[in-house]
């Protein structure tokens, strides 16, 4: 019989920690390990926690008492490993955690040390111009957020040959799959968009500032995005659209910021001009007269 334990279903509370390595994050690793390995033993989790002998037997025979069909002591290999009836004690032990890891170590947004990995698949990524952040200007924008500030900044847009100073509130933060912006109230042209905070040249400090992100309707309102297979496909490679993106029933709804609406449908693919075979535009948005409604009324909102 499989046992389906979760953090608010173990049996033994643990006495949480407030550092990063305290216990339970030590028995996410076993789990972690168990799931996506098949083994673990002391070893694992005295190089990666820095623990003695005896505090890394302790953890393991606690996991063992907190989840006893997970885990077998194989005497010939000494070595723990996952039982046929294993199922994970810990959301970090997730497919999508995995994949996450997986995803910031073969960048290097994560250090091997912070990551529960062990065994890699060899891994490829799509490659893509490193887009520049300067410290100084991200500082300066975080402050101003923090503190419900404005900020003045030097900005290179595309609509003006030359750069010019720029009072704007920040309060928000929206990444378009390549690049981060921030959304911001700009003071000149009275309204929330989007910049790009790779084209701040220099900053200076603003004042205080009654506008808050609460009067940015576009970034509070959501809209469900419904896709499906393009319609002229045949019935097998609708199929096989809909196992890509988890389709149950033929389409699959996300939500999505008004604010972001313009830079999803790109990544998509589904602002496109004119009319593409199936084969090429493989999904379409089932509610695309609601989604055009929205985006008619949204104005330019980036700079």
């Amino acid at each position: 019989m499989k046992t389906s334990l979760t953090r608010k279903t173990r049996s033994l509370p643990l006495k949480r920690t407030t550092g990063p390595w305290g216990p339970e994050k030590r028995l996410e690793f076993i789990d972690f390990r168990l799931q996506w390995d098949g083994r673990l033993n002391r070893g694992d989790l005295m190089t990666h926690f820095g623990i003695s002998v005896p505090q890394a037997s302790t953890d393991i025979g606690r996991y063992s008492e907190i989840a006893p069909n997970n885990i077998i002591y194989d005497r010939s290999e000494r070595v723990y490993v996952a039982s046929a009836d294993f199922s994970a004690a810990f959301a970090s032990s997730s497919v999508d955690c995995f994949l996450n890891e997986l995803l910031g170590t073969s960048t290097g947004t994560l250090a091997p040390e912070s990551s529960y990995l062990g065994w890699l698949p060899s891994i490829a990524l799509a490659s893509a111009p490193v887009r520049a952040v300067s410290p100084s200007v991200w500082m300066a924008f975080l402050r101003a957020m923090r503190q419900g500030t404005s900020i003045n900044v030097l900005y290179q847009s595309m609509s003006r040959p030359q750069p010019r100073w720029r009072e704007l509130t920040p309060h928000g933060v929206g990444h378009d799959g390549f690049r981060w912006h921030v959304r911001a109230f700009c003071h000149s042209r009275k309204a929330f968009r989007d910049f790009v905070i790779a084209r701040v040249l220099e900053v200076k400090p603003g004042k205080n500032s009654e506008v808050t992100g609460e009067s940015d309707v576009a970034w509070s309102k959501t809209v469900n995005l419904v896709l499906e297979p393009s319609r002229g496909l045949s019935e097998s490679r609708r199929r096989v659209i809909e196992l890509d993106y988890g389709m149950l029933h033929g389409e699959v709804a996300f939500e999505c910021r008004h604010a972001m609406l313009y830079y999803v449908l790109q990544q998509l693919g589904l602002n496109r001009d004119g009319v593409l075979r199936p084969e090429v535009q493989q999904i379409s948005l089932k509610n695309a007269d609601e989604v055009k409604s929205i985006m008619d009324g949204l104005a330019i909102n980036y700079d």
